[in-house]
């Protein structure tokens, strides 16, 4: 019993009125008077909150911030970007070959590097004159 008095109590709050009156300090006139009941403010702050979120989601899907959002994108876009990577990374690859290329042709232009022979030395034996 003590569950149904605690719910009835809690539903009787809910339900009191409450007034709100706005006075102007200089004049005492009353500005406005609101009777309100906490049931009432609950579901205005609610309806608020839920009016904010769908006009911010309405805003994001249906105007073209959409695209602003980090990770959203059509599969195009997503395919295209795919194909930009991996020229650009072959790009960067034939400037790397090429830049090694000209930095070996300096050395060897300049004589900076060292000369590796073709050939291993030969020792080939003298004849002897004096056996004969």
């Amino acid at each position: 019993m003590a569950k149904q008095t605690f719910e009835t109590n809690t539903f009787k709050r809910l339900r009191n009125q409450y007034r709100l009156v706005l006075i102007n300090d200089d004049t005492y006139e009353e500005l406005v008077t609101f009777k309100l009941s906490r049931l009432s403010v609950y579901v205005v702050f609610s309806t608020a909150f839920v009016l904010l979120i769908s006009l911010t989601v309405a805003l994001i899907v249906f105007t073209p911030l959409k695209y602003y959002i980090p990770g959203y994108g059509s599969r195009e876009s997503r395919t295209e970007l795919q194909l930009l990577q991996m020229r650009t990374d072959s790009l960067e690859k034939s400037i790397q070959y090429k830049d090694q290329y000209l930095e070996s042709l300096k050395k060897v232009l300049s004589g900076n590097m060292p000369a590796q022979k073709d050939t291993t030395a030969l020792t080939i034996p003298k004849p002897d004159l004096m056996k004969e």
